[in-house]
């Protein structure tokens, strides 16, 4: 969604570097081409105005004016400003003394209510919570049926008495969830509400009138983040009819320009507590301002790669698969442990997805949105479609061998043999990694290891022969090297006239064509 924003402000940085010292029209420069980039995202004009004011004041101060990296200081301000606009620090749910507590969700229709529902629930679930869904949304036609498929697919329980499309009172059922949760024991409700397609006198009177049947401890707003600009106008028409405690924003994975996430937080005073970024039930989680404005500015997302990293593997599997690295160069670690690694970090979401989050990936953003996501499913049926024994020791699978498993795969026989070869190079290199032999192709890298013993023998053959103290005889030596340039000879092969009528080997002629 910041895609074009992020390569706007990537382009303005870059204009910046090298710059020993930043002069008022570099900063002003610098403040048009952040504003264009803004406006062009579809942020909110006051915001636009607000965010450069400040940008101009501290880029005119001391902390530019004397930092050794002007320009660096300039990132750094803009990425806290940015944070400062999404909201500040992260907030979060608050829960009732006693529970249950009661979370309302409120907003358009369209707007993702129903699915951010049972979003939420499975993300309140793994949070070793027991939600209960309630179907107030009685006016759509089959939003309580969609409620309760999405509320099975959660793995959470929903309460909806009533069959909607125009039939029964929402407030009420709104009233008797509580009772109902109480009894059951559920610990969390949540309230889907109606919506509309626009602002109108009845929705904010329903959704006030379950407000005030169920006192939740959080209202929050659902907005659409793809409708840019409108979405500031609904949340602050939501806010003064029925107020609200934070946003979550729906289909951020779009193809929108984001104005909407960088807008509502200043404008309504209320912060953006989720967001939802897929279609997938779990592509859910909680907003942190401070790692949205990384991702904006090209940085990444480490901390959010290391939390999913930590939701699905174990610390026990983990030290597990590295043993298995470490000890016999890597010979332990077998195509099994190769497939159930690759079906983790799959569990952790798209591979596109996951790269994104890694600083300095907004450059090869081409590359990751071309990634085929099918690539794993055909690796993991070619693996599967393997002996135990062949998983074990790949290197007895041979021609007869590599045309069964291609068959059994529906892949060309090349692919298996592919898999095979990049296999053993993946396991040499996590191997050498594993021991601490660093990246092939750099030894001696600082603490990466493994690398002294080799630069003392390449400094050992660099030195060659040692030249002789003895005058006379070093001239002679010199002369005799300079004769043996002129004729273009190697020391080892034959020159002149021999070199002429030299030919390779058998052995060798098939290498040359």
């Amino acid at each position: 969604m910041f895609d074009t924003l992020s390569d706007r402000l990537a382009a303005t940085f870059k204009n910046l570097r090298g710059k020993g010292r930043l002069s008022e029209a570099d900063i002003d420069a610098t403040a048009r081409e952040i504003r264009i980039a803004l406006l062009e995202a579809d942020v909110a004009l006051p915001v636009v105005r607000a965010f450069i004011k400040q940008i101009k004041e501290r880029a005119a101060g001391a902390e530019v004016s004397q930092a050794l990296n002007p320009a660096q200081q300039v990132i750094k301000i803009v990425n806290e400003e940015l944070i400062g606009i999404l909201g500040g620090e992260t907030r979060r749910l608050r829960f009732a003394k006693q529970p249950p507590t009661v979370i309302m969700l409120a907003g358009l229709q369209g707007a993702g209510k129903t699915t951010l529902a049972g979003k939420l629930g499975l993300w309140l679930k793994g949070q070793g919570h027991t939600p209960l869904l309630v179907a107030c949304d009685l006016q759509r036609p089959n939003a309580v049926n969609q409620l309760s498929v999405v509320a099975e697919r959660a793995g959470v329980a929903v309460y909806a008495p009533e069959p909607g499309n125009g039939v029964g009172d929402p407030v009420k059922v709104a009233q008797d969830s509580i009772e109902f949760a109480k009894s059951k024991q559920y610990d969390v409700v949540v309230v889907d509400t109606a919506g509309r397609l626009g602002i109108d006198q009845e929705l904010m009177q329903q959704a006030a009138d379950i407000r005030d049947a169920v006192s939740p401890d959080e209202v929050l707003f659902v907005v659409d983040a793809m409708i840019g600009q409108d979405a500031v106008n609904t949340a602050e028409a939501f806010r003064d009819g029925v107020g609200f405690d934070g946003v979550v924003l729906s289909k951020l994975d779009g193809d929108a320009r984001g104005g909407a996430a960088l807008s509502i937080a200043h404008v309504t005073g209320r912060q953006i507590m989720f967001a939802s970024n897929g279609e997938k039930l779990d592509e859910f989680d909680t907003f942190h301002p401070d790692r949205m404005a990384s991702r904006i500015l090209g940085m990444g997302d480490m901390l959010s790669l290391i939390e999913k990293a930590e939701q699905t593997f174990s610390q026990a599997e983990a030290e597990q698969m590295a043993s298995k690295l470490a000890s016999s160069k890597g010979k332990d670690f077998t195509l099994d442990d190769f497939l159930a690694q690759m079906e983790q970090v799959r569990k952790m979401g798209s591979i596109s997805k996951l790269l994104g989050m890694l600083p300095g990936m907004g450059q090869m953003k081409d590359q990751i949105n071309n990634i085929d996501e099918r690539d794993v499913d055909r690796t993991a049926a070619i693996i599967k479609s393997m002996t135990p024994a062949e998983r074990q020791d790949p290197t007895i699978i041979n021609g007869s061998r590599r045309a069964r498993v291609a068959k059994g795969s529906g892949v060309e026989v090349s692919a298996v043999k592919s898999l095979v070869e990049r296999f053993f190079e993946a396991r040499k290199m996590m191997s050498r990694m594993a021991q601490g032999g660093g990246m092939p192709g750099m030894p001696g890298m600082p603490g990466t290891g493994g690398g002294a013993g080799r630069q003392k023998k390449q400094q050992k053959q660099a030195k060659g022969k040692r030249k002789s103290g003895n005058p006379m005889k070093r001239k002679a030596e010199e002369q005799a090297a300079a004769a043996r340039r002129e004729q273009g000879g190697v020391p080892g092969l034959p020159s002149g006239e021999d070199a002429k009528n030299f030919e390779l080997p058998d052995e060798f002629k098939k290498f040359m064509g």
